[in-house]
């Protein structure tokens, strides 16, 4: 494996991902998707409820001072629908939904890619993106 630098990291010629929609990033092991208030308000809209506060306390939950999405006790995010297996706000979907896989953790070398292509059906398939993309995608969220 090339050393990495900062000016050529590891993944410097691109990397396949396209979103196949299967749910499995939705589903499983409790965890947090981090929210601000344009992203809980773009998720209300987006389902018609103009009761913001509602909103918030139906699919919403403190952390400390951050904010994540509630969950259903099986570790399904609350916006998984089972039976469709989509997410019911996918267009208005969170940063930290929109930038996978594109994250530190999964980026950090070769192994870790590896990693993430074993657990996500579209990582390391479909569309080339370019390493300028990527970064891009990167320093949305600190993941």
């Amino acid at each position: 494996m090339p050393p990495q630098s900062d000016s050529h990291p590891w993944y410097r010629d691109g990397l396949r991902f396209t979103c196949t929609q299967c749910g499995d990033c939705c589903t499983g092991e409790p965890g947090y998707v981090w929210v601000n208030q344009a992203e809980i308000d773009a998720m209300a809209e987006l389902l018609g409820v103009e009761d913001r506060e509602r909103f918030e306390r139906e699919h919403v939950r403190r952390i400390g001072i951050r904010k994540s999405l509630r969950e259903f006790p099986n570790g399904d995010c609350v916006f998984f629908d089972s039976p469709s297996r989509r997410c019911r706000v996918y267009q208005a979907r969170p940063r930290q939904c929109r930038t996978w896989p594109f994250w530190n953790s999964n980026l950090k070398d070769q192994a870790a890619w590896k990693q993430t292509c074993d657990a996500c059906p579209g990582a390391g398939t479909g569309r080339l993106y370019q390493l300028e993309e990527i970064e891009e995608l990167r320093k949305v969220l600190r993941v």
